[in-house]
């Protein structure tokens, strides 16, 4: 079996320490998350880490394919050592990573309940201050 993984970087805000960077690699089989690191900048070794962690948890034995896009951390010297064996394979202008968000943001915004809109997702709350602005609107008219 050929095993694949997937890096990526993401920008987040952590409200407390204010902008970080996740770097984590998830398996595509499985889509699970094997290694990841939070950091102040966009290094290349922060991703070298979670290679290395990751080919020690899973212990792999045979040559991996592992996509990822094409950051500068991903292209630098470092990061092609670490991958050692494994084969690497650039995502086109990252359309792995928008995709993933594309869903989250779909999820979050049609889905995930708040408890500050009243245990509703956000389209849920805004069709409902809308309905309920036109009807306000209707009566006063």
């Amino acid at each position: 079996m050929e095993w694949k993984w997937h890096s990526f970087a993401v920008m987040t805000d952590t409200k407390q320490q204010g902008f970080v960077y996740l770097t984590s690699i998830m398996d595509l089989f499985s889509r699970r998350i094997i290694a990841w690191r939070l950091s102040k900048t966009l290094e290349a070794k922060w991703v070298v880490e979670c290679i290395e962690d990751a080919k020690e948890l899973r212990r792999i034995t045979q040559p991996l394919v592992w996509q990822s896009d094409r950051g500068s951390q991903y292209v630098s010297v470092i990061y092609l050592e670490a991958l050692d064996k494994i084969m690497p394979s650039y995502s086109c202008s990252g359309s792995y990573a928008y995709t993933e968000v594309s869903k989250y943001m779909s999820y979050y915004n049609e889905r995930r309940r708040h408890g500050s809109l009243n245990y509703q997702s956000p389209r849920q709350y805004h069709q409902a201050f809308v309905s309920n602005s036109i009807r306000r609107t209707a009566i006063v008219a």
